[in-house]
């Protein structure tokens, strides 16, 4: 996990990357660069090295859920206690956008069930979803109160 647009070659990608011959300060201006959309968020990076010709491939996966969810509502951190302290409030068109970002990544195959994932990584972060509690929400998709809203498709 780097953060994007800001890895360096020490660790723990300097020493990893040591043995293998490969040039670092390459590896790591080709992190930075395919990871500068993601600036303020960490990303899990895949780094493929030919041991033959030292050349390499950079694989960039998508920040998790909750640090998402932590961006669009602006906030630094989840809550210590999230059944008491709410942190902020997500709105259905932020939780949509965290879904199609998540669309490779997750199970779901439609953005009813994406929901419901991205809502259940938010109840133990402490936070709402349309001012209801992401528990209340879940409830309220199960029960196809959302269903209009979340008929879009999930992927392109």
């Amino acid at each position: 996990m780097v953060e994007g647009g800001k890895a360096s070659g020490g660790p723990p990608i300097g020493p990893a990357l040591g043995p293998t011959g490969v040039n670092i300060f390459q590896v790591v201006t080709k992190i930075n660069e395919v990871t500068a959309p993601f600036s303020g968020l960490k990303v899990p990076v895949k780094i493929i090295v030919n041991p033959n010709d030292k050349s390499f491939e950079v694989e960039v996966g998508t920040p998790p859920t909750s640090a998402l969810i932590l961006k669009e509502i602006g906030a630094p951190k989840g809550s210590g206690e999230p059944n008491t302290n709410i942190i902020g409030d997500l709105t259905l068109d932020q939780l949509k956008t965290i879904a199609k970002g998540k669309a490779t990544d997750i199970t779901a195959r439609d953005m009813k069930a994406a929901a419901l994932i991205i809502a259940g990584t938010c109840v133990s972060m402490g936070v709402t979803i349309e001012g209801k509690t992401a528990k209340e929400f879940q409830k309220e998709v199960r029960e196809g109160v959302w269903n209009e809203q979340l008929a879009e498709p999930l992927r392109e």
